[in-house]
């Protein structure tokens, strides 16, 4: 939380001057599921940016966001998460925490959307997954739609590829089915192979390893982020829902 505050607050509002209506929206007398389309990359434009704008507007209230499994595995964005209080996107974790009286975040799109190129960048898709459904069922909770507008610029994707992330093997072995290629990871393995040629053909090497690191997927483009919560869902579909978070991104 002193890392946020102090450190990583003042960089986010330089870099992505993040906007954040319809707290108002927000159950405040039982759990409730924040589904959120989710940015290119690791996302971590928009989730670094709702969480200075929850620590400032949100009175202190609990909330914990689900992460992809793989982002607890990778040094220091593991560290970030948990300190965070992200929690692994499964389940139980997620059905614990409901029980516990402890609203979730929830991104259903995951490695799919987080995937798409920047040139869809106002398209929502949860890539037809409906787990984050039968959870909140089973959990008694109503589905809370929040839209986030810009998430697909600051980390650009050129497009995801299943067949790196077999070739790439750690995000493979972590559980990451499709892996985004972005413009940040083709330009870097350019650069690396023109600018080193006295590493032979270790600089291949080099550029493959480049590619396939997480550090490659980290934000660099400044963009404004707005975040919209809308009105509770109390009989969720995927497609009301989808429409309902498509809506509050594309809505001005």
């Amino acid at each position: 939380m002193w890392l946020l505050r102090w450190i990583l607050r003042p960089v986010v509002k330089l870099a992505f001057r993040p906007r954040l209506s319809g707290l108002e929206n927000l159950p405040t007398d039982r759990p409730y599921m924040l589904v959120a389309n989710h940015g290119a990359g690791f996302g971590m434009a928009d989730i670094l940016s709702f969480a200075v704008l929850w620590l400032e507007h949100a009175g202190g209230r609990p909330l914990a966001g689900f992460a992809h499994p793989f982002a607890f595995h990778v040094w220091p964005i593991s560290w970030l998460m948990t300190g965070l209080g992200s929690i692994p996107s499964s389940y139980e974790a997620g059905l614990a925490a409901l029980r516990a009286g402890v609203p979730i975040l929830v991104f259903p799109g995951g490695d799919h959307e987080a995937g798409l190129s920047f040139v869809r960048g106002c398209d929502v898709d949860f890539g037809g997954r409906t787990g984050f459904l039968a959870l909140a069922r089973q959990a008694n909770v109503p589905i809370v739609p929040m839209g986030i507008r810009g998430s697909r610029f600051p980390s650009p994707v050129l497009f995801r590829s299943r067949v790196f992330a077999w070739l790439a093997i750690l995000p493979r072995a972590f559980g990451v089915k499709r892996y985004p290629i972005g413009v940040a990871a083709v330009a870097g393995a350019i650069a690396i192979v023109l600018l080193l040629p006295h590493l032979g053909p270790w600089r291949f090497v080099l550029a493959w390893a480049w590619m396939a690191s997480p550090f490659a997927l980290l934000p660099w483009v400044p963009w404004t982020l707005r975040m919209r919560i809308g009105p509770p869902i109390e009989e969720p579909t995927l497609g009301r829902v989808e429409a309902a978070v498509q809506s509050l991104v594309t809505t001005r």
